[in-house]
């Protein structure tokens, strides 16, 4: 840890950074402007980016990271795109349900296992964000 004299660096902000990982595997901006200014909260997401300790999934919303041991890369720690684009909604107060293909799949309505993450918004939602990592979008059933 930096010494406390060196409080504006992005490094001395990566503590409650990694701190906020008790919290769940997703964060947004916004739940750290309690601990400083907005930019030297984006100065620090972005040196934590960049370090592959956090994974931009769209505006404002970032994902904890980790180190693969195949490709040494960072990737999505945790349960994988879809749970946590999900918390990302629980997060964001909007309401989602299952998308149709996936609700046949756990009643047993269907043996295909829907491989695209998909959730269902209210038609009134106005929810136009995109969640992304790498090649993989969130889409939406309206």
């Amino acid at each position: 840890m930096c010494s406390p004299a060196n409080h504006d660096s992005p490094r001395w902000w990566s503590v409650p950074f990694v701190a906020s990982d008790l919290r769940g595997e997703e964060s947004r901006t916004r739940e750290f402007l309690d601990l400083g200014g907005e930019r030297q909260v984006l100065r620090a997401r972005r040196a934590l980016t960049k370090e592959g300790k956090l994974i931009r999934l769209g505006y404002g919303t970032y994902a904890r990271a980790e180190i693969s041991p195949l490709t040494q890369k960072p990737m999505l720690a945790g349960d994988g795109f879809g749970p946590v684009s999900r918390r990302v909604f629980d997060k964001l107060k909007v309401s989602w349900a299952p998308a149709t293909a996936e609700r046949a799949c756990n009643e047993g309505r269907s043996t295909q296992v829907p491989m695209t993450p998909r959730v269902r918004l209210s038609p009134r939602s106005r929810f136009s964000r995109k969640l992304r990592y790498n090649t993989m979008e969130l889409t939406f059933e309206r």
